[in-house]
């Protein structure tokens, strides 16, 4: 086992940490207190080719790999929460699904300006009544001539607002049993009948957009179902599944940021007459959570390793997954505790840092949903 990052990946990560730094970290308090999605940094992030990474280069990307990909998420989201949130979601929900389904007119025409930078995609998939439960899609697209109308409503989706195209889920037909074939469908975002709001009020991720769509009478062609109809089920199970590993390196590089201001704070606050990271107590909490920042590396690596070498990952993601969320929701809130009332304050991050973590939780499948998906994996 080798796991030293190749010269590549370890040139990404510098890369990408040097911009988070240069660019996104001056301005991370302010985009979460104003809870405005900074479309200015997403121009610079696809001038540096970051929004394709993991894609072909015959298609406007990097040509990386997951484990580079996955280390951008991570140097994004140590800065900045809402940014990593709104990066992850481009680049997992809203192309990775062409990249994989598309045939080669839909990857040209949808994927290459997604990623070359010059546009964003979003992944309409959670509904009101179909969160955890997304087979329970109510959306439907009926056919009509070469054309496919859609009806139907979205929710909590991701850069919407920002996007040029979103691709739908909906159903589009019953099977012998009586269940609803779901399938996936190209829509740009300024077709007639499409209605896109942003009036969400969150806890956290705040200057990540996070919008509501509905669907009136939407017509597009038939020719815009992503890959082949009635398979729009499987395809969401495998893009969630790449997804996780995305929301993993998200979460861990927001653990890695509370133990960072965690261990700084405690080698410069002082009580007692001795800096406080000299206590027993504040010591075992660091401990801890360098352990477990160390843990939930290794679990995304393994993850984007397999993915990248075409073998089984839905486990190993859903581990990364579940593990990396909590583990980030865990360090934030030891990093309050170690910065005592001034972690309660917004200036210095932390407090942040918790809010963020928390929809890691929720996201791409609750940590609920993780275990269920571990437990089916053991046979359960």
């Amino acid at each position: 086992m080798n796991f030293e990052l190749t010269k590549e990946q370890v040139m990404i990560k510098k890369m990408v940490r040097d911009f988070a730094e240069e660019i996104i970290r001056p301005r991370a308090i302010e985009i979460d207190t104003k809870a405005e999605f900074p479309s200015d940094i997403f121009d610079q992030m696809g001038e540096l080719g970051l929004l394709g990474i993991p894609f072909p280069e015959e298609f406007g990307g990097a040509g990386g790999d997951t484990i580079s990909y996955a280390l951008a998420v991570e140097e994004i989201g140590r800065v900045c929460g809402s940014t990593g949130l709104s990066y992850a979601a481009a680049v997992s929900l809203g192309a990775s699904p062409l990249h994989y389904f598309g045939n080669d007119e839909q990857k040209q025409t949808y994927l290459k300006p997604l990623a070359a930078g010059e546009a964003l995609g979003s992944f309409g998939l959670t509904e009101p009544n179909a969160g955890s439960d997304a087979g329970g899609t109510k959306t439907t697209a009926l056919i009509d001539g070469d054309d496919y109308i859609i009806n139907g409503e979205k929710c909590f989706i991701t850069n919407a607002s920002f996007s040029k195209i979103i691709i739908v889920t909906a159903v589009t037909g019953k099977n012998e049993q009586g269940r609803s074939m779901i399938s996936s469908i190209i829509v740009p975002a300024d077709t007639k009948g499409v209605t896109i709001t942003s009036n969400y009020d969150k806890m956290g991720v705040r200057g990540s957009d996070t919008a509501e769509i509905v669907l009136e009478n939407v017509r597009v062609p038939r020719s815009n179902v992503l890959g082949e109809e009635h398979k729009g089920f499987n395809q969401f199970l495998y893009t969630l599944d790449g997804g996780r590993i995305s929301i993993a390196a998200l979460g861990l590089g927001i653990a890695q940021a509370s133990l960072d201001k965690a261990l700084a704070y405690a080698k410069e606050r002082k009580q007692f007459g001795k800096s406080i990271s000299q206590f027993q107590a504040i010591q075992f909490k660091l401990a801890d959570m360098a352990m477990e920042v160390e843990l939930a590396r290794n679990m995304v690596h393994k993850a984007a390793w397999l993915k990248d070498q075409g073998k089984p990952f839905g486990k190993e993601a859903a581990y990364a997954k579940l593990f990396a969320s909590e583990t980030a929701f865990r360090s934030a809130n030891q990093a309050i505790q170690i910065h005592g009332g001034y972690g309660y304050m917004r200036e210095y991050e932390v407090e942040r840092y918790l809010r963020d973590a928390k929809l890691l939780e929720i996201g791409e499948g609750t940590s609920e949903i993780q275990r269920l998906v571990i437990a089916r994996e053991l046979g359960c």
